[in-house]
């Protein structure tokens, strides 16, 4: 029997502390994990924001400060070339392999471009049939490729000699930001993923404690209460309190639980004497009472059964307590089941008008057994289906030897 409570009791407290979303790890471990990713994410995407904003404005302030020093820088030719030549040489000065530069007039001729611009491609056709280039520096993509385009009125010296165009490719400098942020990506999921290990880590390790407790709860029983005891090792403050505080109450429920076993053994040991006291001197005057009355002697006999009643229920108090203290003794020896049966009907059919009918086998049904505390038992099967069933009905005692 104590093996199917603690069964039981361990069934319960896995259900208890299976981990679900009602469960307090799930919901702190699942607050803190949307916590950082929410926060590591911002970060990580912030931080590529960030360091594409400052690519791009790197190259833009490249080019307005080209475009700002290019009229300077032709001021300080030769004064003696045309404009056309001085701007060709200006621009194959400044031009790289990644920034094109080409100048028109205001008639709308080329006058001026980087050797490696094509003015027939097909790029530049695309370029120059934008409706608007921006005067201020601004990236735009054609055919998969990220240039910074801008294009400035060109004076010097109060003369307007057209339009300078300056275009800068930056798509070998996005590809290296883009892969150093997928890697920053990568880092950050690695990170989220290690730190989101150590958080469940960390939490379990922390709520252990009130699973040890949940454990204890579950498994203790009154005959465990003297003993049982939550043991902590490493634990907050706040729960070794609470630790504390659950060991007292089980120190307190241990001793409340002996003395209501102590006064339901003293109170029937007591109370037992006296009442067997009365029922002797109950039982004398009905054995030498030959002059009393019907009346008186009804009386008698009725004070007598409900005194052996009181004795009997003091009796059970007495094996309850015997039972929880666990001083309860079995006297068992072999016994004859077919005398035990049959004595216990003859003294049921005394004090009842129900009809019991016994069916008992010839053959002797030997057992091993406490004859008091089985014929007790016997007694209160019987008294229950008395009890319980509807009195035209007779009670049949069936007692029979399966091989």
């Amino acid at each position: 029997m104590n093996f199917i409570k603690r069964l039981d009791h361990q069934l319960k407290f896995s259900q208890i502390t299976k981990i679900g979303p009602s469960s307090l790890q799930f919901q702190l471990t699942l607050e803190l994990v949307v916590l950082l990713v929410i926060g590591l994410g911002g970060i990580t995407f912030w931080a590529g924001w960030q360091m594409e904003q400052n690519l791009v404005s790197a190259h833009k302030q490249t080019l307005e400060y080209i475009a700002m020093r290019f009229p300077e820088e032709l001021e300080f030719d030769t004064q003696s070339e045309s404009w056309e030549t001085r701007i060709q040489k200006t621009i194959s000065k400044v031009s790289t392999s990644n920034l094109v530069l080409w100048v028109r007039n205001s008639q709308g001729k080329l006058i001026g471009k980087s050797s490696t611009l094509d003015d027939s491609g097909a790029e530049f056709q695309a370029i120059e049939a934008m409706n608007r280039v921006p005067v201020k520096p601004q990236v735009v993509r054609f055919n998969g490729r990220d240039i910074v385009l801008c294009g400035t009125p060109l004076i010097v010296n109060g003369n307007s000699l057209g339009k300078l165009y300056l275009s800068q490719d930056i798509t070998v400098d996005q590809q290296k930001l883009n892969l150093s942020i997928w890697r920053l990506l990568v880092i950050s999921l690695a990170t989220i993923i290690i730190l989101i290990v150590a958080i469940c880590y960390r939490i379990g390790r922390s709520l252990r404690p009130l699973k040890q407790m949940s454990k204890v709860a579950m498994t203790v029983s009154a005959e465990d209460l003297g003993g049982a005891r939550l043991k902590l090792n490493e634990a907050p403050k706040e729960i070794l309190g609470l630790a504390q505080a659950f060991n007292d109450m089980l120190f307190r429920l241990s001793g409340s639980w002996e003395q209501q076993r102590q006064f339901v053994g003293n109170v029937s040991h007591e109370l037992r004497t006296p009442l067997t006291i009365i029922i002797g001197y109950l039982s004398s005057l009905l054995r030498k009472g030959d002059n009393l009355s019907p009346h008186q002697i009804q009386a008698l006999e009725t004070a007598t059964g409900e005194t052996e009643r009181t004795i009997r229920m003091l009796e059970d108090l007495l094996d309850l307590a015997r039972a929880d203290s666990g001083h309860l003794h079995f006297r068992c020896r072999p016994i004859m089941l077919n005398t035990v049966v049959t004595e216990v009907v003859e003294m049921t059919q005394k004090v009842t008008d129900r009809s019991i009918n016994l069916i008992i086998t010839n053959e002797d049904v030997v057992t091993y057994a406490d004859q008091n505390r089985l014929q007790q038992v016997l007694i209160n099967l019987v008294d229950n289906a008395l009890k319980y069933s509807f009195a035209p009905q007779s009670v049949d005692i069936i007692l029979e030897k399966n091989r």
